[in-house]
Formats: structure tokens, C-alpha cells, sequence
């Protein structure tokens, strides 16, 4: 039978939190707020894979229905 060290553990999540918020905090410092031009570029690229997403359900649910395999 294997024993724990809890103590052990306890001090490895604490060090691994504590590397993460260090990691975010760097992020955060590093990142900026993106400029109207770039939030619209952003903007319309979601858009797009949001609409070709829609449509390719809509072709396969098409496609099934007109086959019959889907019932």
C-alpha cells in the first residue's frame, strides 16, 4: 500500500497555482484593448465561421432528410 504525503501535494497545487496566476499576470500586462478596426475584423471572422458552421448543419440535416437515413 502506497502512503501520500499530503503535506507534499498540498505544497505542489500551491506552487502550481502560484506559477499560474504569475503566468496570467503576465499575460495581462502584455495584452491591449484592439483598436476599432481590429474589433471589427474580429467581428466579422467569428461571424463567418458561425454562418459556414450553420450551413454545413444545414446540408448534412438536408441531406439526411432527403435520403431518409436519418429515421
Amino acid at each position: 500500500m502506497k502512503l501520500i504525503n499530503i503535506d507534499c501535494d498540498c505544497m505542489n497545487i500551491l506552487a502550481m497555482i502560484k506559477e499560474f496566476l504569475e503566468q496570467s499576470k503576465r499575460v495581462i500586462t502584455i495584452s491591449k484593448k484592439p483598436d476599432w478596426k481590429e474589433f471589427s475584423m474580429m467581428v466579422k471572422v467569428t461571424t463567418l465561421g458561425i454562418l459556414l458552421l450553420a450551413l454545413i448543419g444545414f446540408i448534412v440535416i438536408l441531406f439526411f432528410t432527403m435520403t431518409n437515413l436519418g429515421a
